[in-house]
Parts: C-alpha cells; sequence; structure tokens
C-alpha cells in the first residue's frame, strides 16, 4: 500500500482504529478499485477477506428460492460488510452478492486476521460488533417496511436513500432496477413513479429519474 491509499485509510479509519492496527493493515491489505455495476462478490464464492470501503458505495443483495434478488443494504465509506466477516468466521461460502453501486475504491484485509485482531485491538472488536448491530437494525427496518409500509412510501425512502449514496438528485437508474431492487414488478413501480411525478416529487426522465422534493 503506497503513501497515498494509507492517507485515505487513516482519514477514512484512523478515529476508529489505533495506530498499531492501521500499521497491520497497511502491510496486509490489498488495494482495489472497481467501475460501477462490476460484481465484487457472488453466490456461492469463496470468501478469503473483508472489505474496508474508502470510496463509493456497495450494494449487497440476497437471493431467494425463486432465483429473485432483494437489496438487503448499502455499504459505504468507513464500513465493512458484516455478512462477509460473518462467513469469513465460519469458513462458509459467499450467501450475498456485492455489486458497485458507483465507482469504488476499497482494501480488503486477508480473512486470517479477523479472529486474530478480535482479541488483540479493542477498537477491531467494537467495529465489526457495531458493524453487525447497525445491520441488524437496518435488515429490522426492511422487515417492518415489508410488513407494515406501503409500496409507495418504500419507493419515496428507496429514492432518497439513492440520492444519498449517489450524491446527486438526478438518478441514473431504470424502472426495472427499482422493481429489482425492491422485489417488485415493473408496471407497480412505474405506476407509483408517474403517481410521485403528478405529486411534483420527482420529474421523469429516460431511464432517470430527477428528486425535486427530498
Amino acid at each position: 500500500m503506497n503513501e497515498a491509499n494509507y492517507s485515505e485509510l487513516v482519514e477514512c479509519y484512523g478515529f476508529l482504529f489505533e495506530p498499531e492496527l492501521l500499521e497491520e493493515i497497511r502491510r496486509k491489505g490489498t488495494c482495489h478499485t472497481a467501475k460501477a455495476n462490476m460484481v465484487i462478490l457472488d453466490y456461492g464464492d469463496e470468501i478469503s477477506a473483508m472489505p474496508l470501503v474508502i470510496d463509493g458505495a456497495i450494494k449487497i443483495l440476497r437471493q431467494d428460492s425463486k432465483g429473485d434478488e432483494l437489496a438487503l443494504y448499502y455499504l459505504e465509506r468507513g464500513d465493512t460488510c458484516s455478512m462477509t466477516v460473518t462467513c469469513c468466521l465460519q469458513k462458509k461460502k459467499s450467501v450475498i452478492r456485492a455489486i458497485a453501486e458507483t465507482d469504488l475504491r476499497y482494501i480488503t484485509v486477508p480473512s486470517e486476521n479477523n479472529k486474530i485482531w478480535i482479541r488483540k485491538y479493542e477498537s477491531w472488536m467494537k467495529y465489526v460488533f457495531e458493524s453487525y448491530n447497525y445491520r441488524f437494525d437496518e435488515l429490522l427496518n426492511s422487515v417492518d417496511q415489508l410488513a407494515f409500509d406501503n409500496m409507495g412510501e418504500r419507493l419515496r425512502k428507496y429514492l432518497k436513500d439513492q440520492v444519498l449514496i449517489k450524491k446527486s438528485s438526478l438518478l441514473d437508474i431504470s424502472h426495472q432496477d427499482i422493481a429489482d431492487d425492491m422485489h417488485s414488478s415493473r408496471v407497480v413501480i412505474s405506476r407509483l413513479l408517474k403517481k410521485l411525478e403528478n405529486e411534483n416529487v420527482i420529474n421523469l426522465k429516460r431511464n432517470k429519474i430527477e428528486m425535486l422534493d427530498l
């Protein structure tokens, strides 16, 4: 890892990890880049490393028995993937698909370091368990939305989340992309988007959506 990469690591994680741990990450970590929509990890892949996001966002997907996918959560700057860490600990193959939601820069750390660092560094143990808790809360919120919220409210939240992730009010996304992420149909999503447009919440363009009311 060169000096520029290490400086970014410190900028992202220096307030979380002690200098000794940062130095270990420097020596053992590998820097990666990925273009938007690139698959980083797929179902059934062997997991040999844990990601630390430096810049950009990763979408985590789960597949049901019919082959349909649901977006579980997103990883952003300063995050790691709890499900990847779990698979590392249990030596299981991947049960998720990870896709670069935007252009991405991240560091991977060999999975065998996880158990060692949990025992050796209090900051790493806290980081891993807080990541578990945060993702668990997100998943509970997703279950609540599926069970209790109507699709229109779920769609509004989805669009607002996309604006935050992509840092733009103009979203380069198709109706089918949204339907896939929300485990719905394109027809339903298109109808709801048209309703939001009539309410002056969004402006629909060809394969783009402009958010007018955040």
